[in-house]
């Protein structure tokens, strides 16, 4: 009889940890759901090198702009005046979200515009106001390899549709 109310007792509590894992999960689903939700009507939180030069000529203060390419190329060919660099995997690291204001709206950018996708619907869920840089520092600076590398992956597209 001690053996099966043990038993019941470690199954209960079993459930009973185990519910809360659950409903976290449930809640993280759907935190992350309200984000992607909103990304349509917002431009998949998109904004033209122009615009970010336009925001830095006019000196505005309401936005902070992150670095995120990757070791290497980091910053070799260059950075935008006033970024602060952190690449796109350290990012979430809780010294880097510390680093990160609330207040201001964070502009990502990569090398290409791809990676700096990464990381933005998690700032998001955390609260922060992310945008990423439409093609990343490939947009930003004349030249860059990372347009050259682009031209070489649109040269040899020509794969089947259907």
């Amino acid at each position: 009889m001690k053996r099966i109310a043990l038993l019941f007792f470690a199954v209960l509590f079993t459930v009973i940890v185990s519910v809360p894992e659950a409903r976290s999960a449930d809640d993280l689903a759907n935190k992350f759901n309200d984000v992607l939700s909103q990304a349509q009507a917002q431009n998949g939180w998109q904004i033209k090198a122009a615009d970010v030069f336009a925001m830095i000529q006019a000196k505005k203060q309401d936005f902070l702009i992150v670095d995120v390419r990757p070791v290497p190329p980091g910053q070799m060919a260059g950075k935008i005046a006033g970024s602060i660099f952190i690449p796109y995997y350290d990012l979430m690291k809780p010294e880097n979200l510390k680093q990160l204001p609330k207040d201001k709206k964070l502009i990502l950018a990569c090398v290409t515009g791809q990676t700096q996708n990464l990381p933005v619907v998690p700032l998001r869920v955390l609260g922060y106001e992310a945008y990423t840089m439409s093609f990343g520092m490939t947009s930003w600076i004349r030249g860059y390899f990372g347009g050259n590398f682009k031209k070489g992956a649109i040269a040899g597209a020509n794969y089947p549709v259907e």
